[in-house]
């Protein structure tokens, strides 16, 4: 008895079609938590969004990474008072709006390392913006053609930074520093672009003084 193969093919076919395109459902890129932070997120980009909320008057909880009933609240006060969609999810709306972008993923762990001890070392003792505006420094240096293209490089570089000869880059770093170089890393710059700082009452550097000054944090005048 003879057996017509094409009678298996189309279904077997028909079977191959679902499967392919089940596969290319399956596989398609996806929104989630891990890309947008909301309710019940954890982790550095919580802390971030929690740190800049609670900057600007937002949040008044912990920063702690845990994106909770607080967090909720006052992420959906700042969409409000900016005119961003009020659904609680730090999307790329939000994100942009609290001056967050990814970048900070370009970075490794010993970059995020030095870059909190620099902080904590030159400005221990300054304003938590301060802090961030030194981290800033830092990595538009990184980004700028006149300086060393990696955040070691820069930090580094002889006769940079006299944190490295004065005993306080040994010193232990402070939790604020990591908060600060995380901000930092992820996209903020409230210097607007500067790559020098210095503070006035403790440098007579002719140079130093002659460069136009962008903004004043704390104890450091920031200029380019």
């Amino acid at each position: 008895m003879k057996t017509n193969p094409t009678r298996f093919l189309k279904p077997f076919c028909l079977l191959c079609l679902i499967a392919f395109f089940a596969g290319i459902v399956i596989s398609a890129p996806k929104e989630t938590v891990s890309t947008y932070s909301s309710y019940g997120s954890r982790g550095s980009e919580v802390r971030l969004i929690q740190q800049r909320l609670k900057n600007w008057g937002y949040y008044t909880g912990a920063v702690d990474g845990i994106y909770g009933d607080k967090t909720l609240s006052a992420v959906k006060s700042f969409q409000r008072k900016n005119g961003l969609k009020v659904d609680g999810i730090v999307g790329k709306a939000t994100l942009a709006a609290l001056g967050i972008s990814s970048s900070s993923s370009s970075f490794s762990s010993n970059d995020e390392y030095l870059l909190a001890r620099m902080i904590s070392a030159e400005a221990r003792g300054e304003p938590y913006l301060g802090q961030v505006a030194v981290g800033a420094v830092i990595l538009n240096r990184v980004e700028s053609p006149s300086f060393p293209n990696t955040i070691s490089g820069v930090i580094y570089q002889k006769g940079a930074f006299s944190a490295l000869n004065d005993g306080q880059w040994n010193q232990p770093i402070s939790s604020s520093a990591y908060s600060a170089a995380r901000e930092a890393l992820a996209g903020s710059d409230p210097t607007s672009g500067s790559v020098y700082y210095y503070n006035p009452k403790k440098t007579s550097n002719a140079f130093m003084h002659s460069r136009p000054v962008i903004t004043v944090i704390g104890s450091h005048r920031f200029c380019r």
